[in-house]
């Protein structure tokens, strides 16, 4: 724990509010002894001095870059795949701009978002609760819901407890730049998603990663490097979004164990996906929930919901409640988010066979393309498997082209992944049918055949 976060202490109203009142009387000592000491200035000059891309967002350089490749991409006939705005509930089909469209962009894994008994609870939440909690749960913002989430979470991952954020993204940021400090170690996969990057960089501590899903390589980077630092945290996910695989998670939780450090999954696109009922990469792997030390995931896919949850025992998640920042300072989460995501919770326990539906279409999905011919990347057709095309040209081709077929697959582009590595990615759901994969595999190998 850093100094800083140590100040805190257990009353971080008080702290923070010293903390401002110190920064402020020492701000103002300042201006006054620059008032002082300084030779009037001269405005004018001082103006002329401060260039016009440094107050300006319109000359700011990433808004230069992202202004170049749009114009790039509509010079070279190429219209934006983003931004489509859906006219209703999105699964395994879609309108878009009052079309139908067979989708193959949505994280509703298992169909539950739309489903009318997750609908009816999040409409009773309305009813009972409103639609906001309107302030901090540690203030005056905590409702049963959020509770009965959080242990129904906790009793998931077979841990003491549990504690939900707004943002999936958030979670992610505020965990890691509440935990760790400058004397601590993150070690990650590079494939790691960017909310980890955000929070290594938030938590200022010594950032490394190893080759993917590479346990051999992290073992010798922890055999080399883990007596220079305090504590040290592997992070891993369950599913990788971009390439549809997953590591050997027995494998690295010997490693933790050996090298006595935490270890952190996280589980935004495992959890429905994997196992034979659905509950993550712990099932499919046979693990007890202590197997790791940070559980990790989303509301926003499997769940139905928005937000996010980390799980673990007892003292990680009081710890955080406390005072991690994204938690303290921010509101609670909405009821009819919160209650969504229980009742999507209930339907995966009592609907195991969507989650071998899933399962089945991935499967399917990833063998027929395949044969095709098409570049699957190391996928294993849980959920997700990319069709590996090249450049980030070619990949927003393939994606116009489909597009104009009735299937909505979306290109990802450089900087999201290489270059040389532009793909797109199909998401399957449980309610695809084979036909909808057939479809779908056969105009991909057709259009790719066109470019």
């Amino acid at each position: 724990m850093t100094q800083d976060k140590a100040a805190a202490g257990g009353r971080p109203g008080l702290a923070a509010s010293i903390k401002q009142r110190l920064i402020q009387e020492s701000l103002q000592r300042k201006m006054r002894g620059a008032g002082r000491q300084a030779p009037a200035a001269d405005t004018a000059g001082s103006h002329a001095q401060v260039p016009e891309q440094h107050y300006r967002f319109a000359l700011h350089p990433g808004y230069q870059q992202l202004r170049i490749l749009s114009e790039g991409a509509a010079t070279l006939g190429v219209s934006s795949p983003f931004f489509k705005l859906h006219e209703g509930n999105a699964g395994a089909s879609t309108r878009i701009a009052g079309q139908p469209y067979l989708n193959f962009a949505s994280y509703n894994y298992l169909g539950l978002s739309g489903d009318p008994e997750v609908a009816a609870a999040a409409k009773a939440a309305i009813d009972h609760y409103g639609t906001s909690v309107s302030a901090s749960r540690l203030v005056s913002g905590e409702r049963p819901v959020h509770r009965e989430l959080e242990q129904a979470l906790a009793d998931l991952y077979d841990v003491d407890d549990a504690v939900t954020f707004v943002s999936g993204h958030a979670t992610n940021v505020s965990t890691l730049g509440f935990l760790f400090g400058p004397n601590d170690l993150i070690v990650h996969d590079e494939l790691i998603h960017n909310s980890v990057l955000q929070g290594i960089q938030l938590s200022g501590a010594r950032r490394l990663s190893f080759p993917h899903n590479d346990a051999d390589a992290l073992d010798a980077l922890l055999a080399g490097n883990r007596r220079q630092f305090e504590r040290v945290l592997v992070v891993l996910e369950g599913i990788y979004s971009m390439d549809g695989d997953y590591p050997d998670l027995p494998r690295f939780v010997e490693i933790k164990h050996r090298h006595r450090v935490f270890l952190m999954v996280d589980e935004a696109h495992s959890l429905g996906v994997m196992g034979t009922r659905g509950h993550g990469i712990r099932e499919h792997f046979g693990l007890r929930g202590g197997d790791v030390d940070i559980w990790m995931g989303t509301l926003s896919k499997t769940l139905a919901g928005c937000g996010g949850y980390i799980a673990g025992e007892r003292a990680l998640i009081e710890h955080l409640k406390c005072l991690a920042p994204g938690f303290l300072y921010s509101v609670g989460m909405p009821p009819p988010v919160a209650a969504a995501s229980l009742a999507a919770l209930g339907r995966l326990r009592a609907l195991p066979d969507r989650v071998a539906d899933l399962q089945a279409r991935g499967a399917s999905f990833l063998a027929q393309a395949r044969a095709a011919g098409i570049d699957t990347g190391t996928s294993t057709g849980l959920a997700i498997v990319p069709a590996i095309v090249g450049t980030s040209l070619r990949a927003a081709r393939l994606s116009a082209a489909l597009f104009a077929r009735g299937i909505n697959a979306q290109p990802i582009l450089y900087p999201a992944v290489p270059e040389k590595s532009a793909r797109l990615r199909f998401f399957l759901c449980s309610q695809h049918s084979e036909a909808d994969i057939s479809t779908a595999v056969s105009a991909l190998t057709q259009e790719l055949a066109r470019l």
